[in-house]
Parts: C-alpha cells; sequence; structure tokens
C-alpha cells in the first residue's frame, strides 16, 4: 500500500517512471484477466489500451491512499461490461443467440495440455459474476476485500460467489473429464 501512494503521487507529478513501474507491475495480470473475461484476444487487447487511457486521462482523480491495483481491475471490469452492454444493443436476436455459443477462442485452442484446455472450458462456461469472482481472487490475488471493491459488492457476497463458483467449476471439470461415464450409465 505504501508503494502504491508513492506512486500514485509519482504519477500525479507526471513523472513517467511511475508509469511505467504501474505498467509492469499490472499489465499482464490486467490482460489475462481481460483476456479470460472476454474469451478474445483482440478484445482483451484493446480493453487493456482502454484501462491505461483512463488511467492517465484521470490520474488527477486518484486519491492518495488509492489502491491501484482494485482500482485497474474496476476500470478493466467496467470497460467490459460497458462493451458488453453496447454489443447487446447492438446485436439482433439471431446474433445474440449465436454469441451464446462461439467458437472456441484462439486462447482454448493453444492450451496445452487437456486439463488446462478442460479448466480454461470449465471457467469460460460460469455465469460472469462467479467467473470474475474466481479470476480476481484465486488467479489474480486480489483480497475479498479489493475483489468486492472492484465488483461493487459486499466481502460476504465475494465469499459466497466465491464458493459457489469453486463448486461448480470442481463439477464441470469433473464432468469434462469423464463424459465417457455418462454414456455407461445409459447402456444396460
Amino acid at each position: 500500500m505504501h508503494d502504491d501512494v508513492d506512486l500514485v503521487e509519482r504519477l500525479k507529478a507526471r513523472d513517467a517512471a511511475a508509469f511505467d513501474a504501474i505498467y509492469d507491475r499490472f499489465n499482464t495480470r490486467l490482460f489475462t484477466f481481460l483476456l479470460r473475461l472476454s474469451r478474445d484476444r483482440d478484445r482483451a487487447q484493446d480493453l487493456l489500451e482502454d484501462t491505461w487511457l483512463r488511467l492517465v486521462t484521470h490520474t488527477d482523480r486518484l486519491r492518495p491512499e488509492t489502491s491501484l491495483g482494485p482500482w485497474l481491475f474496476t476500470v478493466a471490469r467496467n470497460l467490459y461490461l460497458s462493451e458488453c452492454r453496447a454489443r447487446v444493443l447492438e446485436q439482433s436476436d439471431e446474433d445474440i443467440v449465436s454469441h451464446a455459443s462461439p467458437a472456441p477462442s484462439p486462447f482454448e485452442e493453444t492450451a496445452a495440455n487437456e486439463s488446462q484446455r478442460r479448466l480454461e472450458t470449465a471457467l469460460a462456461s460460469l455465469p460472469l459474476h462467479y467467473r470474475e469472482v474466481l479470476l480476481l481472487v484465486a488467479v489474480d490475488g486480489l483480497s475479498t476485500a479489493e475483489a468486492a471493491a472492484v465488483c461493487g459488492i459486499s466481502n460476504d457476497a465475494v465469499r459466497q460467489r466465491l464458493s459457489r463458483g469453486r463448486a461448480m467449476l470442481a463439477e464441470r471439470m469433473t464432468a469434462a473429464a469423464l463424459p465417457h461415464l455418462k454414456e455407461r450409465e445409459v447402456i444396460p
């Protein structure tokens, strides 16, 4: 936190090295978060650029005690949700139905091993409110309080979504790993 206070102060003073330090610290994590939310590399990259642009354009609005990780993840999440809302408004009903079952993304196609591919598929199939909490806490290492701030919900709601999301993820991973058992159960 003390490091964030120093970086915010330096960023407000237009210190380019402060921006570079923030960028180095968060760029990969933000990109991974956006990629897993959007399941589209180009979309994730565009959203990431917009996130960094927001930091630059809103530097003067940052409070000295701003915790940069939660602030950046909140901006990234809000940009993603805004883009989703805009896409829904632009699409016809047919487009919305076809968007519900997208073709495998490049990210999924390049997953190195079977368990990683199953994990990514299971994670992508979770409802957004569970997926984003899992990504923020379990993958990106934000605390429950930080994830609550990012999502605009209570700490209890984060814990509940995290618990339910993990249970759903485990269930879907098991189902994906054992599809042949379901077939055998049907055959006498």
